[in-house]
């Protein structure tokens, strides 16, 4: 019997020993892979697992975008720091502040009533509470000061535009946080020169506690801790003093003739660079979420319009590049004609009937229809086509500011003799108002077409972004610039200066109705021209949409604000006279 308890207790004995041998081999198996994978975390892997811990105490300081100026470094858009006090319920003490506390505390840094403040810190449900948006600098190193564990504070940037409303169009507006991707949106410079607003050189992130205190080693840069990162700045070739005299003027006469919107647009034709260009309706980019959007819209490059006869100067120029006239061809003007189905009339054909033989020199001076569609007829539609194109029509010109439309230049296998006769007095064609600053600034320029700018570039970014096309001889431009002279001093045109020859041409031309469809009853007035006509410096381009009361012709409207700018131009850029000389 004893011998059987032994046996019995033997055979469990063995079996706990075997139990035991494989459960120590499970456990050394699991401590030899345990060992493997420390080792391999913190050996082999030490690179991930050091920056995701230093990730958890990291703090990347915010980016700044580069600030935007003028060509005589007055400021137009800069970045500001501001800051928001949050309040965290989880953090909350009765030990060391009660809510009433630091409802007393805050109130005469955030300017807001105690009982307010404690209302918004009774509300416990929520994680994080938004005490105050916007708080100042010295705000927010106030309330630092009190050092309340309960009380952080966001660090952030918006876009500030010092001048407001001024040349809206042009920088147009920026929001950091409005974006759907972590990007803001924008618009205007803000948009196109975005990647040089936001160049900042690579930075290393300072480390901070969960305190919100820096760590500093041997390694921290003292600057990043202090200073935000800054983009490069970027300065303009508009001239704030011009700027404010066109939207100044503009404004008075859209007031006075009840306009629905107009532009005025002053370039140097030389170099391309643009000193001014005013669009109305303004709008204030400080505020541009309470805009509407047709008052935030550049119209001047995305609208098309019928030019008028502004367009004549393009049509004459044409055939006279072409050798079809010459500066001393006449004309016969009938005062009306019929082309096709349609009967074209002068202005006035009515009260003055046919001029008869006429210079080009009076062709520009009585803005007459049918000479112009005579000339047109002379050349091919081909020939038409092809010098329009170099002229720029049809084509963005590729002025640095976003949303420009390309026009409306249908190919000549469609024309018929109607639309080339239209054509050529400025209803064939659809123009932006700022291909026909481009168009034109190559008369002025001896026949060189160069790409409008309102960024003014480093000379290797300049050559990469602005253009020289050749439209016409130098010889030919400077005809043209001089027929375009005679024709205001023979004139009573009121852009003439006492002082300075003018180089001009105005132009009225029916509205299209939306649909495309037949015309409504208003009209676009404009007025093109540059001086001083010997040696031009200043082409300046007026257009105002829809003008009402009295006589609305291009002359009337859009004329004198040509000259109310240009004489206030010629002293701000100290040009030269050249009328007496």
């Amino acid at each position: 019997m004893r011998e059987d308890i032994y046996t019995k207790k033997e055979r469990q004995f063995k079996t706990f020993t075997k139990r035991m041998g494989k459960t120590n081999g499970v456990m050394a198996l699991f401590g030899i892979a345990l060992i493997c994978y420390l080792f391999f975390i913190q050996v082999v892997d030490l690179k991930h697992y050091r920056a995701k811990a230093k990730r958890q105490y990291q703090y990347s300081s915010i980016v700044m975008r580069g600030d935007i100026f003028d060509r005589n470094g007055i400021k137009l858009a800069t970045d500001t720091v501001y800051y928001d006090v949050y309040a965290r319920p989880k953090d909350f003490n009765d030990k060391v502040h009660t809510k009433e506390e630091l409802a007393t505390l805050l109130a005469p840094h955030l300017n807001m009533p105690p009982s307010v403040i404690l209302k918004k810190l009774q509300q416990t449900s929520a994680n994080v509470i938004l005490l105050k948006r916007g708080i100042s600098r010295e705000q927010h190193d106030a309330i630092a000061k009190l050092n309340l564990m309960e009380i952080p504070m966001d660090k952030k940037t918006t876009r500030v535009y010092p001048q407001e409303s001024l040349a809206s169009h042009v920088l147009g507006y920026y929001n950091h946080d409005a974006g759907t991707d972590g990007e803001g949106i924008s618009a205007g410079v803000e948009y196109s020169a975005k990647d040089i607003l936001e160049k900042v050189p690579p930075q290393k992130s300072v480390e901070k506690t969960p305190g919100g205190n820096v760590i500093y080693n041997f390694t921290t840069d003292p600057l990043a801790v202090v200073e935000p990162a800054k983009g490069e700045d970027v300065t303009l070739t508009i001239d704030t003093a011009i700027q404010h005299i066109c939207e100044r003027e503009l404004y008075k006469a859209i007031g006075k003739y009840k306009a629905k919107r107009g532009s005025v647009i002053v370039m140097n034709p030389r170099n391309g660079e643009i000193l001014a260009y005013a669009v109305y309706p303004f709008y204030n980019p400080n505020n541009y979420k309470n805009a509407t959007m047709t008052q935030m819209k550049n119209w001047t490059l995305t609208d098309i319009f019928p030019p008028g006869s502004t367009f004549k100067i393009i049509t004459i120029s044409t055939a006279l590049a072409l050798g079809k006239i010459d500066k001393n061809a006449v004309i016969y003007d009938p005062g009306k004609i019929k082309i096709d189905r349609w009967v074209i009339e002068n202005h006035d054909y009515k009260t003055k009937g046919a001029p008869g033989n006429i210079s080009l020199v009076k062709l520009f001076e009585h803005s007459s229809n049918c000479a112009s569609v005579k000339i047109a007829m002379m050349l091919t539609a081909g020939e038409y086509y092809h010098v329009l194109r170099k002229f720029g029509f049809g084509s963005k010109t590729g002025i640095d500011l976003p949303g420009e439309s390309v026009g409306l230049l249908n190919r000549p296998s469609s024309w018929s003799k109607a639309d080339k006769a239209a054509m050529s007095y400025g209803y064939g064609a659809s123009v932006t108002a700022i291909q026909m600053v481009s168009a034109v600034s190559a008369i002025a320029n001896d026949g060189v077409r160069v790409t409008p700018h309102v960024i003014k570039y480093k000379q290797e970014d300049f050559e990469k972004k602005v253009h020289y096309t050749r439209v016409m001889s130098a010889e030919q431009a400077r005809t043209i610039a001089d027929l375009l002279r005679q024709s205001v001093e023979q004139g009573h045109y009121p852009v003439k200066m006492s002082d300075y020859y003018v180089a001009a041409k105005t132009g009225t031309s029916k509205k299209p109705k939306e649909d495309g469809i037949g015309y409504t009853g208003k009209y676009y007035t404009s007025t093109i021209g540059f001086l001083p006509a010997t040696n031009p410096q200043v082409l300046i381009y007026v257009v105002v949409d829809s003008a009402q009361g009295g006589d609305v012709w291009g002359s009337t409207v859009a004329a004198p604000i040509f000259y109310a700018v240009a004489s206030q131009i010629v002293s701000i850029l100290n040009l030269i006279p050249d009328k007496h000389t």
